[in-house]
């Protein structure tokens, strides 16, 4: 079982700078791919980028490539998403989720097969 606790979310003028933590209880966070997801009022959750339990792989949805960065420090149980050059269209819930150890790579990058969910963090992309 892993708990998932975003921080760093807020409030930030368009063309601003935010970075979303997600610190994970557990001593086998190293093996998990992770993954953020956001939902914007009214809109179904989607994907927005992923990294794998190494972090030699990371993949991006289109929206975000370019300005958005997953990391991840297995030695602090966290994985981080600096989110720069946000947009109004960025406003939304963030939320980190967890992949257990064997998921498919393809899978994940499609937003599926994750196992464990945060409550999420709020950020809010003023025009």
């Amino acid at each position: 079982q892993v708990q998932l606790v975003e921080s760093g979310g807020g409030l930030v003028q368009t063309g601003g700078s935010l970075r979303l933590s997600c610190a994970a209880s557990g001593r086998t966070f190293s093996s998990y791919a992770m993954g953020w997801f956001r939902q914007a009022p009214g809109k179904e959750r989607e994907f927005v980028a992923a990294i794998s339990w190494s972090g030699g792989s990371t993949n991006y949805a289109d929206s975000v490539k370019g300005r958005f960065t997953i990391s991840r420090d297995n030695a602090k149980n966290t994985v981080y998403l600096q989110m720069n050059s946000l947009k109004p269209e960025d406003t939304a819930v963030y939320y980190c989720a967890a992949a257990r150890s064997g998921r498919s790579w393809a899978d994940l990058i499609q937003g599926v097969r994750y196992d464990y969910w945060g409550q999420g963090t709020q950020v809010t992309v003023s025009a």
